[in-house]
């Protein structure tokens, strides 16, 4: 009998793994472990883990190197765990992924549909090291990129080697980092300032906060190359301030690296010095817009400025800033160690390297995915993603956070890059995927992220105050069914006076959810405002359901799932649905396996 000799037992205690329960698995297998007796020189390492990825199925533990993965793991299991896989070489089938497609249980993670097209960079480490240890980090070549420049290379050839990647921030804007770079070294004003932007803001989106929590090291390497590049020695991480793991994980990330000498006064012994201080967000979407986002580090109220100065002249306290955002820093470290011309050659010409998304929604493997720039969105949504939840029909994919647009299932085969998404009328944004079946309203749709933006606008600029406004009230009337003629073009008139006219980036790509739907979904608006009705069977005042007799079965399925008891019928016999009791939720439609569920 082996007794854990070598094996190293990867627990995911990423936030959405915590919520079900995972930390409390880590700390059974730990206890297991003790409390068997093994030999110090052989027993098995219990490591706590950040996010592995596929949350749909989560708690996740990995065995290495027996590289056997198990999914939705129960503190029940643990022993079983323990006993099989650790102790032994078992493995339980039972805990294995089952692949959508052919249905077998599969060991590895290199063959689960969910990983298998995935080219993980930013998110290399995280899944694999302990965020909280920074001997982890360390042996997965931790640092050594920051040796390198330090005493290898100037800070010009830094950033000619960050311009050769051609890696374009990852916060939303697509600028390109190399470039930004080279524009704050080239001022002589003192003190310069590097900031990590980590208020992720978007509904549906984890990216930044994933690898905050599971990677916190590579964010801290990531700042520091660029500080020894344009020559400044603070730095500012600003974290959304709901995301206390992530808070918790770098700040111990910090006074690590500060004991190892990686960060503080004379770094390695080189005469360079950089210190790294924590920004809890100030609770405001806005505050995710870069110069709102810099007032607020100022102790100021979270309003943005105009652009006409750009903040790598005047940023932060008025001084030459370098600002980009979590994911943007996690690949420094490789470019420096790999090279420019090796990240370039990823991805598209124009969008190089990977990128990060949160895939949500309607899909049946939900989770965190990175994949190569130019990966088609049916790619990503059918082969990573599985396809929509209960095979039922796309309609369309939001991405872009809540600025983004909707794209239909017309054109799932377009690339997924910076420009193709613009062009479809959309954007790269951060990386929030949210996927929507047959069963979203567009049209509410819209509302919701127009209500969201409304919400969270800071009010400074009135044509984001008013625009968004007004915009609020007019969809509010179509999904109540008092929309009239000339109401989408009206819309339309507020959408292009919106994103010409608006102080910031918020209320520039504000109308993106609008102007798509539309362009995409005319009909369904046109459905609301002239026919009175919600083809989607979701605006409850333009929604009538019923039971087509002929195509019932009797199965009972609408009626054990109906909150309101408005459905009757015998088994094996064709139900009725009363209008008086329904509450329009949409149950009944959601839960028939025979289309026998109506909408009138």
């Amino acid at each position: 009998m082996r007794t854990g000799r070598n094996k190293t037992i990867l627990v995911c205690c990423g936030t959405g793994c915590l919520a079900n329960n995972s930390y409390h698995i880590y700390m059974k297998l730990k206890n297991l472990t003790a409390e068997a007796g093994i030999d110090v020189e052989v027993e098995p390492i219990i490591k706590s883990t950040g996010c592995n990825g596929f949350c749909e199925k989560g708690p996740i533990v990995k065995i290495i190197p027996d590289d056997v993965s198990y999914y939705r793991v129960n503190l029940q299991d643990a022993d079983e765990i323990f006993e099989k896989s650790i102790l032994k070489d078992e493995v339980i089938e039972r805990l294995l992924y089952k692949d959508i497609s052919t249905g077998n249980r599969v060991k590895s993670q290199k063959d689960n549909e969910f990983y298998r097209k995935q080219m993980k960079l930013a998110l290399r480490n995280i899944g694999e090291v302990d965020p909280a240890n920074i001997d982890d980090y360390l042996e997965r070549d931790g640092y050594t990129a920051l040796r390198k420049v330090l005493f290898e290379m100037t800070p010009q050839e830094v950033i000619k080697e960050i311009e050769k990647s051609g890696l374009r921030g990852r916060g939303g804007a697509g600028f390109p980092t190399g470039l930004k770079w080279k524009q704050c070294a080239s001022y002589d004003s003192f003190p310069k300032y590097v900031v990590c932007n980590g208020d992720e803001g978007d509904p549906g989106a984890f990216m930044d906060r994933s690898i905050m929590e599971g990677d916190p090291n590579t964010v801290i390497e990531g700042m520091l190359i660029c500080g020894y590049a344009i020559d400044a020695n603070h730095g500012f991480i600003y974290i959304r301030d709901e995301y206390s793991l992530a808070v918790k994980n770098i700040s111990t990330a910090i006074e690590a690296a500060k004991k190892r000498g990686f960060l503080g006064k004379n770094i390695l012994g080189s005469g360079i010095d950089f210190d790294l201080q924590i920004v809890r967000g100030g609770g405001a979407f806005v505050c995710g817009e870069s110069t709102a986002l810099m007032s607020s580090i100022e102790g100021k109220v979270g309003e943005p400025r105009a652009k006409y100065i750009r903040s790598v002249e005047k940023g932060l306290w008025g001084q030459p800033t370098v600002l980009n955002n979590v994911e943007t820093w996690a690949n420094i470290p490789l470019i420096i160690m790999k090279g420019g011309a090796w990240f370039s050659s990823i991805g598209t010409k124009n969008s190089t390297g990977t990128k990060v998304f949160s895939l949500v929604g309607k899909v049946k493997n939900t989770g965190l995915v990175e994949v190569p720039m130019g990966i088609t969105l049916k790619e990503l949504i059918y082969e990573i993603g599985g396809g929509v939840i209960g095979n039922k029909k796309f309609k369309a994919v939001q991405s872009g956070g809540p600025s983004g647009g909707c794209i239909p299932d017309s054109l799932l085969d377009i690339k997924v890059d910076f420009d193709t998404l613009k062009e479809a009328g959309s954007m790269m944004g951060s990386g929030g995927m949210i996927v929507m079946d047959e069963r979203t309203c567009m049209v509410e749709v819209a509302k919701y992220y127009v209500n969201f933006l409304s919400e969270e606008s800071c009010g400074k600029c009135t044509p984001c105050r008013e625009g968004l406004k007004r915009m609020l009230e007019i969809l509010n009337d179509i999904c109540k069914g008092r929309g009239q003629s000339g109401d989408i073009e009206l819309l339309e008139e507020i959408c292009n006076t919106l994103s010409e006219a608006a102080l910031c980036g918020l209320g520039k790509t504000a109308p993106n959810p609008v102007i798509s739907t539309i362009k995409h979904f005319r009909d369904e608006y046109e459905a609301h405002i002239f026919d009175k009705k919600c083809p989607a069977g979701i605006c409850k005042e333009l929604t009538k359901y019923f039971i087509d007799r002929d195509l019932c079965t009797g199965c009972g399925l609408c009626k054990r799932n109906c909150p309101a008891n408005a459905i009757s019928g015998n088994a094996k016999s064709a139900h009725t649905l009363d209008m008086e009791k329904c509450i329009k939720c949409g149950n009944c439609k959601d839960t028939c396996r025979f289309g026998a569920v109506k909408v009138e």
